[in-house]
């Protein structure tokens, strides 16, 4: 009698349609990619030319480099490209990240499409090729059914690897020690408040202040520590790769902004092991516990963030034990497991039951 052959599992083929810039959902997007290609998943990427990170994506697969500007010939020969892989390499799933990814999906038959969001969306005007929208806090997913939509749309969060943390010196950043130092990071815009971080910290007697990342506001976060008086205590350490490593070397990471869908830098402020502070922007108000994992202050309350801070710096005992809850509850809601599991699922069209 002969035997069946054992089948044969075929290897999880996905693209990714990514138009970001520099930022934390960014280092996600090649974080994740990372943790799929150890998994095995076989995957391409069309992405914008020029991006820091874009080495690392091209080790993973092939690259398509375009900007994608709606009435560019180059925009129309990339709607070819992307047919062309999806009709030859025939993958199982195409992932879109943020709305303006989404313009670039085809009604392609037999392929989840989905789209990856950041933030809440204003309107669904881009997603109507999409058969999944995924938000990575809940208010994302219900965002889009308030708006009308009426298929899957799903929470899965994102994950931050834990990794040694390497303590950058304080010399490096002219940082004498024995100093009380915060630190905060982000692309420098309206939302994420880094104007609260040096008000803040003016606050705190004796407080240093280590300003990660850039953007168009830097001039403008200059003029008000110099019209504050701490110039002197305030260091703009521009982008970094990681910022694990500067935030491992502070007492405190602050993260004030306005508006925050996830807050991935908190994240890894949790994963560095440092005693935390954030306002209640829609991330944190979701899954920090105030007292717990850290503290928490109103929105463009300088004082209450300042108030926040002074309490980490008086009380040491408790500011530890707030790092190790955090650590605990970073564990237990954002591992990379967890998060590359329902991924995986989710681009084999196993979605149903899925929150």
């Amino acid at each position: 009698m002969s035997q069946s052959s054992p089948r044969v599992v075929p290897p999880l083929r996905v693209i990714h349609v990514h138009f970001g810039k520099e930022g934390g959902a960014e280092r996600f997007f090649v974080k994740l990619a990372q943790a799929l290609d150890r998994r095995g998943v076989e995957q391409r990427f069309i992405i914008r030319p020029n991006r820091s990170w874009d080495a690392q994506i091209a080790r993973l697969g092939p690259v398509i480099r375009n900007n994608f500007s709606r009435l560019s010939p180059a925009s129309l020969l990339l709607h070819w490209q992307a047919d062309r892989w999806v009709r030859t390499w025939q993958p199982q799933a195409v992932m879109s990240w943020m709305p303006r990814a989404a313009r670039l999906l085809h009604a392609w038959p037999g392929v989840v499409k989905l789209n990856r969001m950041g933030d809440f969306p204003a309107n669904l005007k881009h997603f109507g090729n999409c058969d999944v929208l995924v938000g990575n806090v809940p208010g994302i997913a219900q965002t889009c059914r308030d708006l009308g939509w009426t298929k899957p749309a799903l929470t899965i969060s994102n994950f931050t690897p834990v990794l040694p943390a390497n303590p950058v010196p304080r010399a490096a950043h002219g940082t004498p020690e024995g100093v009380f130092l915060v630190a905060a990071g982000g692309r420098f815009q309206p939302r994420k408040a880094l104007d609260m971080a040096i008000r803040a910290v003016a606050q705190v007697p004796g407080a240093w202040l280590w300003l990660i990342g850039e953007g168009r506001l830097r001039g403008d976060l200059e003029r008000l520590a110099a019209e504050l008086g701490v110039t002197d205590r305030v260091r703009f350490v521009g982008w970094v790769e990681n910022p694990l490593h500067h935030i491992a070397a502070a007492d405190a990471f602050l993260m004030p902004s306005r508006h925050e869908p996830l807050g991935n830098i908190l994240l890894e402020a949790w994963a560095a092991g440092v005693p935390s502070v954030s306002t209640r922007s829609e991330g944190p108000a979701w899954f920090m516990r105030d007292g717990i994992d850290g503290l928490m202050a109103d929105i463009d309350d300088a004082a209450g963030i300042a108030d926040a801070l002074r309490r980490l710096q008086a009380d040491p005992v408790a500011a530890r034990g707030y790092a190790a809850n955090a650590r605990a509850r970073l564990d237990q809601m954002f591992s990379e497991e967890a998060i590359c599991r329902d991924y995986i699922a989710l681009f084999r069209g196993q979605y149903e039951g899925m929150a």
